[in-house]
């Protein structure tokens, strides 16, 4: 391990190997971090935070605090953080709460760029990107895979399914389908998220099914019952559509339109 002088570590935090804390540095008690991750100078990450291997953590990012939530009683909650991450500056990721479960948790492989929070009760999946000052509220779920641009804002119990997209300085109020862009105050939907797909070596036929039920469930002026039944009738039985479809017959905030 590569601690700096200047860094206060508790004796209780558990660091694996090769793990390299910068300048000024404050790491609590009841804290793990994998091996071979790096934290910046002048982070913090409070206790009962667990980051895995091969992270990379940016000055000021703030870890593990407690929750901005009224209701918090001081309750143990936790952050639990995936491998292969990076954070980077001026990051906030709280505690979660006993309402939402107590913890607060990332997958792997994900971007969280500079000034973005990530608040009580939060689940984000893999592979997944938090632009610059993207704004998540509690309880908020976001799916593997999505893109959530900056300055974008997320209220709370919203979901975000798989590739989905988010343009910047977006209001989000209501569940994003998998496989969409979305943006706008508040935010609408603009059809299926092409680009992204392709890029992720999606098949032709995959993209044309969900854009079929795209235009099916969204343009078709049925009732949302209705049109999810002509959709299964009418849309070929791939995987992708119908995780698609199941999203919007599962959510209970309502579907952004």
């Amino acid at each position: 391990m590569n601690i700096h002088k200047t860094a206060i570590v508790s004796p209780k935090a558990k660091l694996g190997k090769n793990v390299k804390v910068g300048p000024y540095t404050i790491i609590e008690e009841d804290v793990e971090i994998g091996e071979g991750t790096y934290i910046g100078p002048h982070v913090f990450i409070g206790k009962y935070t667990k980051i895995g291997k091969d992270s990379q953590v940016f000055p000021f990012a703030s870890i593990g605090t407690i929750p901005q939530d009224l209701k918090f009683g001081g309750e143990k909650s936790e952050v639990w953080i995936g491998n292969n991450n990076v954070i980077r500056e001026f990051v906030t990721i709280n505690r979660g709460t006993k309402v939402g479960g107590g913890i607060t948790k990332l997958g792997n492989y994900n971007l969280v760029m500079a000034y973005a929070h990530v608040a009580h009760d939060c689940i984000i999946g893999n592979h997944v990107i938090l632009a610059n000052a993207a704004t998540l509220a509690g309880h908020i779920e976001i799916e593997d895979y999505a893109t959530v641009g900056g300055l974008v804002a997320i209220h709370q119990f919203v979901r975000v399914g798989t590739h989905a997209f988010i343009g910047g300085a977006s209001g989000i109020v209501q569940d994003i389908p998998p496989y969409v862009l979305a943006a706008g105050n508040h935010a609408k939907l603009y059809g299926i998220n092409v680009v992204g797909l392709k890029r992720k070596n999606f098949p032709k036929e995959t993209l044309d099914a969900l854009k079929r039920a795209y235009k099916v469930i969204f343009r078709s002026e049925l009732l949302l019952k209705d049109a999810i039944q002509k959709a299964r009738r009418e849309v070929a039985s791939l995987p992708e559509v119908e995780n698609f479809i199941r999203f919007i017959e599962n959510s209970k905030r309502g579907i952004t339109r």
